[in-house]
């Protein structure tokens, strides 16, 4: 088993870092920076897939690409057990993991993309920040007493989710979603998480 991760800095793929430190995979990471002026991935990425993007997995040769996919392949394939759901919680994992780089990405990108147009963008900033602030009010209530998204223990659900909170934390809202706050500091605090930070590079200020 050969397993690379085509890795860009400040990128959704730090996800899959964490997961593969979890599941205690060996894995290589080629690096990638993103431009400092356009903040976008360099060309390099397209030598590895067309679109130019990350994470991307490259296993035995094969590439696989979206976060969710790389999450789910490497949690059926290698996880033995770990961060899967149980079989009673199988359709809420599965719209959590398709809730995060769906509906969550949505209004994040939105904001991202109409910050670079400065007074153009001013007609579309009131529905993205409502937007931005209902769906993470929705993670915030959706968080179970266990501290988790499904089930009372970690989950696939929880590594794709991480992302869409610490954007929450990264904007300053921990303290109007304390309970998303308490999980990124608990995802954080995780020995694997900070293996994959100190492996991974600077994320978003964490």
């Amino acid at each position: 088993m050969s397993l690379i991760v085509h890795h860009l800095n400040n990128s959704r793929s730090q996800r899959v870092l964490w997961l593969l430190e979890e599941l205690e995979l060996p894995y290589e990471i080629s690096h990638y920076q993103r431009d400092a002026v356009t903040n976008l991935a360099p060309p390099e990425l397209k030598a590895v897939h067309p679109l130019g993007k990350s994470p991307l997995l490259e296993e035995d040769g094969v590439v696989i690409e979206e976060s969710g996919a790389i999450v789910q392949h490497l949690i059926d394939a290698y996880g033995k057990g770990r961060f899967a759901p149980a079989p009673g919680d199988a359709l809420r994992h599965l719209q959590w993991m398709h809730w995060a780089e769906g509906s969550a990405m949505t209004p994040i990108l939105l904001q991202l993309y109409t910050s670079r147009l400065g007074e153009a963008a001013a007609p579309l900033q009131p529905r993205i920040a409502e937007q931005l602030q209902s769906h993470f009010a929705y993670l915030e209530s959706e968080l179970r007493p266990s501290g988790h998204f499904v089930g009372d223990d970690w989950s696939g659900a929880d590594v794709m989710l991480s992302f869409p909170a610490e954007i929450a934390v990264m904007q300053g809202q921990g303290a109007a979603y304390p309970k998303l706050a308490d999980f990124v500091a608990r995802v954080h605090a995780r020995p694997a998480w900070q293996r994959a930070r100190e492996k991974g590079g600077a994320y978003y200020g964490f």
